[in-house]
C-alpha cells in the first residue's frame, strides 16, 4: 500500500538561542581538581583495580554510556582519560552526541519537554539538525557518525571544543562511535536528516565498536548509564567478535564488565534474576553483567549517581597507576 508519509517540509524550526536551555556548560563540566564527593564502594575498588590492570597487560577499556552520564557534569574526566590512553573506545547514544554538539556551539543543552511538547516545537531547533548535515557529508567518506561530528567541531573551532566529548576523541585518536535508533533523537525530527546516511554512518560506527570488542580479552567494559543501548549494541558485537575468534582457535572471555547506574538489582550478580521480576527486565544485569562474563570474565555492578561515580572511578584509576 502506498501509505501516506508525514511532510517534513513543513516544520517550523527555530533559533537555538530562543530555546530555554536547563544545562550550562560551565555548571555541567566539572573542573578536574575539583572536590570529589565521597562514595564508598567494594565493587568501584575492584572495578578501578580491574582497569589498571587491563591497562598494565596493553588490553582496552571500553566504554558505552548514555546521556545523562554528560549532564551530570563529567565529559572532562571522560576526555582526561581519553588523552590518558585508559578509555580506548567511547561509544554513546544519540543524545549524548546532541548534547555534546550542542554545549560545543553555543555552551548550553537541554530543554523542557513538557514545555515544548505542548508547544509543538520540542527538539525542533535549527542548529541542532546541523548534526544531519554533518552526518550527510559524512557518507560520501569513510568515517563514522562519531569521528565526522568529533572533527567538525574540532577543525571549526566550535567555542566550547574544550568541553566536547566527540571533538577531543578526534583529537587524541580514540574511536568514538554513536549507535542510533531512527526516530529515537530530536535531530530525527528535521527536515534535513537523510536516513540513509544516519543508517550507513551508525552502521560504520557499529563495525568500528565491533572491531574494538574484538580486542576485549583481558580487558574491561564499562555499561554506564544506559539500558538499553549498551547491552544491545554490546551483546552483538561481542557475538560477531567471538564468531571471528573461535575460528581462528582464540577466545574472547577474560575480561571484565561492569554496569554502573542507578536501578536496585540486588547484591548478587552471579545469576540471572528470576523471571517476572523488574530486575531481570534490567538488560545490563543478564546481559553484561551474567550472561557475556559466564565462561571466565567477572562483572561488578556499581550503583550511584554519576556525579559521585565517574569522579571517584576518575580518581581512583589515576592514583593506583601512579604506585
Amino acid at each position: 500500500m502506498p501509505y501516506k508519509k508525514f511532510d517534513v517540509s513543513k516544520i517550523n524550526l527555530l533559533p537555538l538561542l530562543d530555546r530555554e536551555s536547563d544545562l550550562e556548560v560551565e555548571t555541567t563540566t566539572k573542573p578536574l581538581d575539583a572536590e570529589v564527593p565521597a562514595f564508598e564502594s567494594e565493587e568501584l575498588d575492584a572495578l578501578t583495580d580491574a582497569i589498571v590492570e587491563a591497562k598494565k597487560k596493553g588490553a582496552p577499556v571500553i566504554m558505552l554510556m548514555g546521556g545523562h552520564v554528560l549532564r551530570r557534569g563529567n565529559a572532562n574526566y571522560i576526555i582526561d582519560l581519553m588523552r590518558r590512553g585508559v578509555i580506548d573506545h567511547l561509544g554513546m547514544n544519540g543524545s549524548v552526541s546532541i548534547h555534546d554538539y550542542e554545549f560545543s556551539k553555543i555552551g548550553r543543552t537541554s530543554e523542557s519537554v513538557a514545555k515544548y511538547i505542548s508547544e509543538g516545537q520540542f527538539g525542533l531547533w535549527k542548529e541542532t539538525g546541523e548534526i544531519n548535515d554533518i552526518v550527510n557529508a559524512a557518507m560520501d567518506t569513510e568515517m563514522g557518525y562519531g569521528e565526522a561530528v568529533g572533527k567538525h567541531v574540532w577543525e571549526n573551532n566550535y567555542p566550547h571544543r574544550e568541553t566536547s566529548l566527540l571533538a577531543n576523541a578526534y583529537r587524541y585518536g580514540v574511536p568514538a562511535t554513536v549507535h542510533v535508533g531512527i526516530g529515537q533523537d530530536i535531530i530525527h525530527e528535521h527536515p534535513n536528516v537523510n536516513g540513509a546516511a544516519l543508517g550507513e554512518c551508525s552502521y560504520r560506527d557499529f563495525l568500528i565498536l565491533t572491531e574494538s570488542i574484538s580486542k576485549l580479552e583481558n580487558g574491561v567494559f564499562l555499561n554506564y548509564g544506559t539500558a538499553v543501548m549498551g547491552p544491545e549494541v554490546y551483546l552483538k558485537a561481542l557475538a560477531m567478535a567471538r564468531n571471528v575468534a573461535h575460528q581462528e582457535g582464540k577466545v574472547i572471555q577474560h575480561f571484565t564488565t561492569a554496569v554502573l547506574d542507578l536501578t536496585n538489582i540486588g547484591r548478587s550478580t552471579d545469576k540471572e534474576a528470576a523471571k517476572m521480576t523488574q530486575a531481570y527486565y534490567f538488560r545490563p544485569y543478564k546481559t553484561v553483567l551474567v550472561r557475556t562474563v559466564s565462561d571466565g570474565g567477572k562483572s561488578y555492578y556499581v550503583r550511584g549517581d554519576h556525579a559521585e561515580t565517574f569522579p571517584n572511578l576518575y580518581h581512583q584509576v589515576l592514583q593506583k597507576m601512579e604506585k
